[in-house]
C-alpha cells in the first residue's frame, strides 16, 4: 500500500495508458503528422523500457491508438478543419490522419506484447471520449493511470485531464512523453498538468514509489 500523501489513495490499482505510439507519428517513413525523427527514436526507447518493467511489475497496458473511419469523422472538429488549411502547421495533414487502413495505426514495434490491450477507437484528444477505455480500466480495478505517449501538448494533456475529472488519479511518465509541436509545448504541458491535474514523474520514480510496501 502507498502512504495517500503519495497518489491520495490508500490503495493504489495502477494501469499504464499509452498515447498514440504509432508510426503515424512516430515512424518517419510514413507519419502524417510526424515528431521530429530523434524525437521519435527517443520516445520509443524509452517507452520499451518503461512499459517491459511495467509489466515486470504486474501492471496492465493498455494502448490507444487514434483510428478514423473517415475525413468526415476528423472534419466534425471546427478547429481541425482550420489546421488543414495552414500549410505551417504541425497537423496540417489533420484530414488524412490515420485513416483505416494506413500503415500509421500500426503500434511501434517493440511496444505492444501478448496480454496488452488495444483501445483502437479514439478520435479525439481525449482517449476517453467515443471509446470504451474508462471501462476497461473500471474492469480492471484501476483507480491510478500511468500516462505515456504523445503528443504533451494535445492528446496526453486531455486524456490526463478527463481522467482527472473522472476521479483517477494520474501521473504523467515525463521521460515517456513528448510532442511533435517543439520543447516550449512539452514543458507549458507539464507545467498545467502538475499543477492541477496529475502528478509529473519519471518511469523510475512511479515504479519505485509503486513498490514501496
Amino acid at each position: 500500500m502507498i502512504a495517500s500523501l503519495d497518489f491520495g489513495l490508500d490503495l493504489p490499482l495502477a494501469a499504464v495508458v499509452t498515447i498514440d505510439l504509432h508510426r503515424g507519428h512516430l515512424d518517419p517513413a510514413v507519419a502524417t503528422m510526424p515528431a521530429a525523427p530523434a524525437v521519435a527514436a527517443r520516445l520509443v526507447e524509452a517507452n520499451r523500457r518503461f512499459l517491459d518493467a511495467a509489466r515486470m511489475a504486474g501492471l496492465p497496458v493498455i494502448h490507444c491508438v487514434t483510428c478514423y473511419r473517415d475525413a468526415n469523422e476528423i472534419a466534425l472538429n471546427p478547429f481541425w478543419r482550420t489546421r488543414a488549411e495552414n500549410p505551417g502547421a504541425t497537423r496540417k495533414n489533420v484530414l488524412r490522419h490515420n485513416l483505416q487502413g494506413m500503415p500509421g495505426l500500426e503500434i511501434m514495434p517493440g511496444l505492444r506484447m501478448p496480454g496488452d490491450a488495444v483501445v483502437d477507437t479514439k478520435k479525439r484528444y481525449d482517449c476517453f471520449t467515443a471509446t470504451d477505455l474508462d471501462l476497461r480500466l473500471r474492469a480492471l480495478g484501476a483507480n491510478l493511470v500511468l500516462v505515456t505517449g504523445i503528443n504533451t501538448n494535445s492528446c496526453v494533456l486531455a486524456t490526463a485531464c478527463a481522467a482527472n475529472a473522472r476521479d483517477y488519479a494520474v501521473v504523467v511518465i515525463e521521460d515517456c512523453v513528448d510532442t511533435m509541436d517543439g520543447p516550449p509545448h512539452h514543458d507549458a504541458a507539464l507545467m498545467v498538468l502538475r499543477t492541477a491535474f496529475a502528478h509529473v514523474m519519471t518511469g523510475e520514480e512511479a515504479l519505485a514509489r509503486l513498490a514501496q510496501p
